[in-house]
Parts: C-alpha cells; structure tokens; sequence
C-alpha cells in the first residue's frame, strides 16, 4: 500500500538555480523513502493518503483520494523562505488498496510512527476524513498509551456516528470508545448537519466542541478554550476537514456547507493550534479535486497547508 515520492508532482518556475532565497519548494524538497530516513531536528514530512473509501460507505461525493499528488503540485511553486531554517521532506503516499480502509489506516499509522520516531512533524494529506484514524494510531503508537492525547478537529461535522462499518463520520467515536487518555475538542460544528442524536453522543462521550457561529462570533473565546486543552494534555494532534469551510470559498469537497466557516477565521485557528509547543502532527481532509471549480479547494488546501507549515517552522 505504500508508494515511494515522485518527482512529476515537484515541478514549476525557477527564478534562479544558485540563489537560494529565490527558490521554490520544488527546488528544496527531497524525496525519501519512509525506511531510508534519517533522524532529523527541523524537519516537515509530508505523506498523502490516497483513500475514499470511508467518504463511499458515508455516501459522499467520491475523487479525495486525488487530492495528495494534486496538492502536491500546487505547493510546488510556493516560496522555500516560508520554512525559515526547516526542511520539507516527500515521503510519497499511502494507498487504499479496493476496500480494505482498515488496512490502509493501519499502514498509515505505522507510516507517521515513523516520522514522529524520526523527530519529525508529519502533515498528511488526505483522502477522506478516514485519514485521521490513520493519523491517530500513530501518534498514540508514538506517545503509548499513557499519554494524555488531545485531539483538535476543525470541522462541520462530529463523525461520531456508531455505524456497523466504519468510514469518514465515525473516526472519533472510535477513538473515544477505545482510548481512555484521549479528548477530543471540534470546532466549528453546524446545527443543521448534526442530529439531535449526535449532540447527545457528543456530550455522553465528554467531546468539547463550538458551533460555526460561535467561531465567527468570538473566536478568542476559542483560543482560550484551545490554551487549556492544551494545558490539559501532553500532546495535540488536529485535523482540518474543509468541508468546515463555506462552499463558497471551498466548493471542490466531499460535503459543501452552505453555511460554513470563513477562510479567514480557518487561518487563524490553524496558526494558533500548530503555534502549541505540544502540537506534534497535523492533516487536511477531504478536498476533492474531482468536483473542484478551477482547481480553487486544491489551491486553497496548499496554502493552508503551508500557513501549518509556517508555523511549525517558527
């Protein structure tokens, strides 16, 4: 299930071959394989993870599984600089062979072990939302099971549904059914794609979560609730699913909101999250370059997927 990098993704325009401060990540990124990395202090590693087979058992609009190569040459031409004195690191991808999200999950869970075991950031980039269990289980193989893990979802939905097979909508009620240190906190939920049965679920299970409007509203508020659960935990792992984002700005994804939340306010709860010293791994979900207009979400899903990386850099 594991494909090396390739370099096709990492092309663009070069304004210079020898000055450095004019260089764009295709020109600075290096290419290696999950087995011959080194140990590394200051440095990203991206690995994508080409899956929608949770968004096809959830009823979604199927093509995410594109989204990792394709953001891959959109973050190509951005500036180097923004990484300061850190490295970018393609790891290449992880992907879901027919059905089996399950087994893919697993792999990408001992691919971001790795990375984490390498003193490493890993940003993954999905696929469906089912990317974050991925995700999860090598942050908590990473930490073991005594840590205390705080898990951040910036999101529309809680995916906490109890379905007889898994997918994208019910990673965190996996989580919070089998894992006793870990907490979960989700912002940006929208009443009108919540049942009344999943609020109920979200408070039996002690999930802590703010509504869309509350985010536009007082977002300080959010920050603060963000310090504490920070405080709370020895380590924070988030997730950015874009369909928490409105249509509007992000209309090439899964499931579009209407209603969802701004650019603008999505920036700045990435920047204050990743800003955390005991924030170690972060992924983006969901962008689906198969109904994008003008390839917008996956433009979109670069820059903030490089705002993460910028901050991780400082």
């Amino acid at each position: 299930m594991y494909q090396a990098p390739a370099s096709e993704y990492w092309k663009g325009r070069e304004d210079s071959s020898t000055d450095r401060d004019s260089f764009r990540f295709h020109q600075t990124v290096s290419l290696e394989t999950i087995q011959t990395l080194d140990n590394a202090e200051k440095r990203i590693a991206l690995v994508g993870f080409e899956c929608e087979e949770g968004v096809r058992r959830n009823k979604g609009r199927l093509g995410a599984k594109e989204a990792p190569n394709k953001i891959r040459t959109f973050l190509s031409n951005i500036p180097s600089s923004v990484l300061g004195n850190y490295s970018l690191t393609d790891t290449g991808n992880v992907s879901c062979e027919g059905k089996n999200m399950e087994k893919a999950q697993m792999e990408l869970g001992v691919h971001v072990e790795k990375l984490l075991a390498k003193k490493t950031i890993p940003i993954i980039i999905g696929g469906g939302h089912e990317t974050f269990f991925g995700h999860y289980l090598g942050a908590r193989s990473f930490l073991k099971k005594e840590a205390r893990l705080g898990i951040i979802n910036i999101d529309a939905h809680f995916d906490m549904r109890k379905d007889e097979l898994p997918s994208s909508g019910t990673m965190f009620r996996q989580i919070l059914e089998i894992d006793e240190n870990a907490d979960y906190l989700c912002i940006g939920i929208q009443p009108f794609s919540n049942t009344k049965a999943l609020f109920q679920t979200a408070d039996e299970l002690g999930c802590s979560y703010f509504l869309e409007n509350e985010v536009k509203e007082n977002i300080h508020r959010i920050f603060q609730a963000i310090d504490q659960f920070s405080e709370d935990h020895d380590a924070l792992i988030f997730t950015l699913c874009t369909d928490s984002i409105s249509a509007s700005e992000a209309p090439g994804v899964s499931a579009p909101a209407a209603f969802g939340l701004a650019v603008s306010d999505v920036r700045k709860l990435l920047n204050y999250i990743a800003s955390k010293d005991n924030t170690i791994s972060f992924d983006i979900s969901e962008v689906n370059p198969a109904v994008d207009e003008n390839d917008r979400t996956v433009r979109l899903g670069a820059a903030l997927i490089t705002e993460v990386m910028h901050t991780f850099s400082k």
